[in-house]
């Protein structure tokens, strides 16, 4: 709740989508997209496999500008009208982080409003609240780019991390068995395009299943993979269909395994009667097989899943400018000091999970 509309403009720089959004969020704490825009940058870096962040930074410097023009052209407003800027300054790539800041600062020394710097993870974990109207304690799936984690959610800017990843990151796990398959960049989608065609026939390991802490492990589900494939070599169209179906499978199975034991925990922290809500946020939650293995586990333990879009789990300036505003509501303004930051943890304080790989 807040005592008046609040609007904000958000940019989102932190690796290859150039965006732009206008958000307003409402008194009575709803929130409302005026404008969103999102300039993909694959064919940049299609070839290299991956993203080239120097690539991705002149890029950003290209289409900034142009994006945020037609975002306030959308939303029908003047910079006048808006009450700050927010811009993500972290985690991400430190080229495309300064390009974003350095404009946002910009724009709020020049229309005399608030800057706002924006954690690119606490936007994902705030999301639910833009699209679903959810607000805290919940229980988050973070599945973006290099990170894999369990968090509870109970406040803006209040994180307790249940569980992360011990070397890959669900995101790059994909990513990997693409390129071992011989499929396209990014991964994720074509490894669940190939799913769709294949048979989940294929044995798998399902890593750290079972185990009491709700931590993930990737490395050996896709060495196995590989040795798979080589198994079966030279692989037919149908084989990397089985292939990525089967990789797929393991995967739904891993994760619902872990927000398994993330919930057991999460629920001893959860006031008796408070209702149980499941978050699941950032790009790969855009996964069908995965939002359906969520989807089991949040109807056998009573929990209302909560997945955003697919437009909005994957990096946008919506959710930066959303989550700009709960900050604005609360009072918490940036200075125009603050610095681009390649880390940068939703919570600093927790222990290290032995052998972590996870990007903070």
């Amino acid at each position: 709740m807040t005592d008046r509309a609040v609007t904000l403009l958000g940019i989102e720089t932190s690796c290859d989508e150039t965006a732009a959004a206008v958000v307003r969020l409402h008194e009575d704490g709803s929130g409302e997209i005026l404008a969103n825009i999102v300039r993909a940058q694959l064919d940049l870096h299609a070839a290299y496999g991956g993203v080239v962040p120097e690539i991705a930074a002149r890029a950003h410097v290209d289409l900034l500008d142009p994006s945020i023009k037609q975002a306030m052209e959308e939303a029908g407003l003047g910079y006048d009208n808006l009450d700050g800027i927010a811009a993500t300054a972290g985690p991400g790539l430190i080229g495309g982080l300064i390009v974003g800041l350095t404009t946002a600062k910009a724009i709020a020394l020049g229309a005399g409003k608030p800057f706002l710097a924006v954690n690119h993870l606490e936007a994902h974990a705030l999301s639910a609240g833009l699209t679903d109207d959810l607000a805290p304690p919940y229980l988050l799936l973070l599945v973006s780019g290099g990170h894999t984690q369990l968090l509870i959610v109970k406040d803006v800017g209040v994180y307790e991390r249940l569980g992360t990843t011990l070397d890959d990151a669900l995101g790059e796990a994909f990513d990997k068995a693409a390129k071992l398959l011989g499929l396209g960049y990014p991964g994720g989608p074509e490894v669940e395009r190939m799913a769709r065609l294949g048979r989940a026939t294929i044995k798998l390991p399902r890593p750290m299943a079972g185990r009491a802490e709700a931590h993930f492990s990737f490395a050996g589900l896709k060495t196995a993979l590989r040795y798979e494939a080589m198994a079966r070599e030279p692989l037919s169209d149908q084989d990397v269909a089985d292939l990525c179906a089967s990789f797929e499978d393991a995967v739904a199975d891993v994760v619902q395994d872990r927000v398994g034991r993330a919930m057991g925990q999460f629920e001893q922290r959860l006031p008796s009667g408070a209702p149980k809500a499941l978050v699941a946020a950032g790009g790969v939650a855009a996964n069908t097989r995965l939002r359906v293995a969520l989807d089991e586990i949040a109807s056998l333990r009573g929990y209302r899943l909560v997945v955003p879009p697919a437009a909005l789990c994957t990096d946008n300036a919506a959710m930066i400018a959303w989550a700009g505003a709960q900050r604005l509501a609360r009072g918490l303004i940036d200075d125009m000091g603050t610095p681009a930051r390649a880390r940068w943890p939703l919570d600093p304080d927790a222990p290290p999970a032995l052998g972590a790989g996870a990007k903070a």
